[in-house]
């Protein structure tokens, strides 16, 4: 990331993080790239409740992701423990802060499967 030197009492500013959520072409699911942060939360939260009530496995293909916050680690397991017994979460490349944070909290969480 390109970054620009500032003067004593200038303030830093970054800009705004940014997600892209896209529907999977050839399966139930979706993919996102960028990171899910304070900023990105109701964009991921919104893409999360479309996959909450689909009777079939749903896919994130997650490779795109460069981050995950705590709090959206805990939207993606809060949609996958409404989905219900029996209907999983397949999380294909996820980022590795994800992936830490779902051993973390959520180790024996059933409906999701982490893969790649």
């Amino acid at each position: 990331m390109k970054r620009s030197r500032t003067t004593a009492g200038e303030a830093h500013s970054s800009p705004p993080a940014e997600l892209e959520v896209r529907p999977l072409a050839n399966r139930s699911g979706l993919s996102a790239a960028g990171e899910v942060s304070l900023t990105t939360h109701q964009t991921w939260a919104s893409a999360l409740d479309v996959l909450a009530d689909r009777q079939e496995d749903v896919y994130l293909d997650l490779a795109g992701l460069t981050f995950v916050d705590v709090a959206g680690a805990s939207t993606l397991a809060a949609t996958a423990l409404s989905r219900g017994v029996g209907r999983r979460m397949v999380i294909e490349r996820p980022p590795p802060s994800l992936r830490r944070t779902l051993d973390m909290f959520w180790p024996d969480l059933a409906t999701i499967e982490v893969t790649g």
